[in-house]
């Protein structure tokens, strides 16, 4: 018979009759198989052939997924390989075998062979790397657990750097870049990946960012923050001055609208030390505004956990924000600026405004971090609460006055 999709409709089971196969007659190994299933009969197209001393039998797809035409195409490329000595079904076959090689198997392996190697800080940090932070925080190469470690490219690789040093820095970004480089590498000696996609990435210069943002920017940043999760992320940012993983994985428990204030556990800040934030009146209206989701204690994102989808958010702030400024006669776009820059360009601020260094140190979580030395770092271990207050009250005033287009009239604190 010649193969068409009228043809295949046609074709039944006679009666007591489980499996059948008819072959197309222009082209040898090319047929349609027709079985009994417990339901209902199906059909599927398949390309047959011999590789050597052994019979193949390859399905192309059924009926339902692919038409007569294409599938005639698929076993001619099939049965031409076979003839010039490629065979189909056993590449099929290694190309499964690849997709079952899991990036989670293969960390665990490496993992395993570190552990023994590695010791105190070098193994946490591999480890780290290799399995995320905890929850809120840098995910770094946790993303690729579920991925086949041969499906994992150059590309994947350096839009993962971009994100991890928006996340936690360039340094950040640069340890986990040698860490996933040394994985593969060794996996290469071992015959578990056959490439290194971190090769020809690149290496990001770790020089310190002295980003601060202008006050004129500072305003365009808070007037394109949108009615959503991300806008009130951002604005957080800017009028606490805490971590961008810290504000996006805040949870219902650490807010106390009645003290005003923000505690942050241990397990969730850089230095392991809990940290209380308080609220100016700003950041209260921001959290107030904020829909809860029921079933879920985290204040922003809707999937488990903290919120994501950071890229895909900034890129439209960016949109919002180019778009403002191209409307505004004499106004140049806007200089690259990455979401840690609102805590740098804060702790400046607040010593324009005369702040204290102590003081700002504790707003920002610094001072038990190693900023302060000696005596004072081991045994100070003042929380300078009602400073702290005064201090962000301060800055959200300022903030606010920027946005309102008023001069500032705000008092710089007394020394």
């Amino acid at each position: 018979m010649k193969i068409t999709d009228d043809a295949v409709r046609a074709l039944k089971l006679a009666a007591g009759q489980t499996d059948r196969i008819e072959f197309d007659d222009k082209l040898p190994g090319f047929g349609v198989r027709v079985r009994a299933g417990t339901n209902r009969v199906r059909k599927s197209y398949i390309a047959q052939y011999r590789f050597g001393t052994v019979q193949r039998r390859m399905v192309i797809g059924t009926t339902e997924e692919i038409t007569a035409p294409k599938a005639r195409k698929e076993a001619g490329d099939i049965l031409a390989k076979a003839r010039l000595g490629t065979d189909a079904q056993a590449a099929r076959k290694a190309e499964h075998d690849k997709a079952a090689d899991k990036f989670s198997e293969l960390k665990e392996a490496y993992l395993v062979v570190k552990r023994v190697k590695l010791r105190g800080r070098s193994i946490v940090e591999v480890e780290r790397h290799l399995n995320g932070g905890q929850e809120g925080a840098c995910k770094y190469w946790a993303t690729f657990h579920s991925r086949s470690v041969h499906s994992i490219g150059r590309a994947d690789v350096a839009a993962r750097l971009v994100a991890i040093a928006e996340e936690s820095g360039d340094v950040a970004a640069n340890r986990a870049r040698a860490t996933l480089g040394a994985m593969y590498a060794w996996a290469m000696t071992k015959g578990m990946a056959e490439a290194n996609p971190v090769i020809g990435t690149e290496k990001l210069e770790e020089s310190s960012r002295t980003r601060i943002l202008t006050a004129a920017e500072l305003v365009d940043v808070w007037n394109a923050c949108g009615d959503d999760d991300y806008g009130r992320i951002v604005r957080l940012l800017m009028l606490t001055g805490q971590r961008r993983q810290e504000v996006g994985g805040i949870t219902d428990v650490e807010i106390d609208e009645v003290e005003r204030q923000w505690k942050l556990p241990a397990e969730r800040t850089k230095n392991k030390h809990e940290h209380i934030v308080p609220l100016s009146d700003a950041a209260l209206a921001v959290l107030r505004g904020h829909p809860r989701r029921e079933g879920r204690t985290n204040l922003f994102g809707t999937g488990e956990g903290a919120f994501s989808g950071w890229s895909k958010a900034r890129t439209l702030m960016d949109e919002r924000i180019a778009k403002a400024r191209a409307g505004r006669r004499g106004v140049k776009a806007m200089e690259p600026w990455v979401l840690h820059d609102l805590r740098r360009t804060m702790a400046t601020g607040m010593a324009r405004l005369k702040v204290l260094p102590h003081v700002i140190e504790a707003v920002i979580n610094h001072h038990r971090s190693g900023h302060q030395g000696g005596v004072a770092g081991v045994y100070n271990l003042e929380t300078y609460l009602p400073e702290k207050r005064q201090a962000l009250d301060l800055w959200a005033d300022h903030v606010l006055a920027l946005v309102a287009g008023k001069a500032s009239n705000i008092v710089p604190m007394r020394a």
